[in-house]
């Protein structure tokens, strides 16, 4: 750990402007990478640079997501929940196979998601197969919601598995919806219906991983699926392969953009995080 600084949120805060970061990650280079990544930590990003720059810019709050690149090694994220509980909470990557116990474990811990990061993989694992619909089951039963990364093509045959389980799913990046097809595309679509359903959550985060596409078309539709109670923001910090081209002032203008109201921009940044993450 380094030695940045930080202040803990006032009162007021707490109670009247909260601010939710919902996609974080923490990293050092160090730690065992796993085999067939499609990404690496560039430097150490440790949990005290994470709330310092939070306190610069009036966050109050954030979730750690674990990295692709750990596995399901989730040891350096608990140590940051361990050391900051107020203020953070996490999403962990667990094999199907976990005992129950050590779920329970990870939920006192702060970890309030499982992440599913199947991006880029050749042979995605079944997730209407025992194993994962066990996982699902035990989720939903611990108030573990689903965080889903995968490709906008492979939507429409993993999203419906998951959502039968009654687990609460959230999907990063926009819904990963692909850029040849935008908002018309069959994942997209799986994505909006499950929002409208009201099982389906997705964070406005990472619009540099669109290819190339504007978000605000994505904005609207998903405004009008599920309107900003099915919504989060996130910053992607440190922004893992597009370091040079991304600025946390950036996000939050283009977040700004989006979403001008300022009631449904509270929703988005307070109410529907705190709710999901239990802040």
């Amino acid at each position: 750990m380094n030695s940045h600084t930080f202040t803990a949120p006032s009162t007021a805060q707490l109670a009247g402007a909260m601010r939710i970061d919902s996609h974080t990650h923490i990293m050092v280079r160090d730690s065992a990478l796993v085999p067939g990544r499609h990404s690496e930590p560039k430097r150490d990003i440790t949990a005290e640079e994470l709330l310092a720059l939070f306190d610069k810019h009036e966050i109050t709050h954030g979730v750690l997501t674990q990295p692709s690149f750990y596995g399901t090694d989730n040891s350096l994220m608990l140590e940051a929940l361990k050391c900051h509980p107020e203020r953070l909470r996490g999403t962990a990557i667990v094999a199907p196979e976990i005992p129950e116990q050590e779920l329970d474990a990870l939920y006192r811990a702060g970890i309030r998601g499982l992440r599913l990061n199947w991006l880029r993989q050749n042979d995605v694992p079944n997730p209407a197969g025992t194993a994962y619909q066990r996982l699902f089951s035990l989720a939903r039963e611990r108030g573990l919601h689903i965080e889903l990364y995968i490709e906008g093509h492979k939507m429409k045959q993993v999203l419906p598995p998951i959502q039968a389980s009654g687990a609460a799913v959230v999907v990063d990046h926009f819904g990963s919806p692909e850029p040849e097809s935008g908002i018309t595309g069959e994942g997209f679509k799986a994505v909006l219906a499950g929002m409208s359903a009201g099982n389906t959550w997705v964070k406005l985060s990472a619009p540099y991983r669109l290819g190339g596409a504007p978000a605000a078309p994505y904005v609207r539709a998903l405004l009008q699926a599920g309107g900003p109670s099915q919504l989060m923001w996130g910053s992607d910090w440190p922004w893992v392969s597009h370091e040079g081209t991304q600025s946390y002032e950036r996000c939050l203008a283009d977040f700004e953009s989006w979403i001008p109201d300022p009631q449904q921009r509270t929703a988005i940044w307070c109410d529907t995080p705190r709710r999901l993450f239990g802040f």
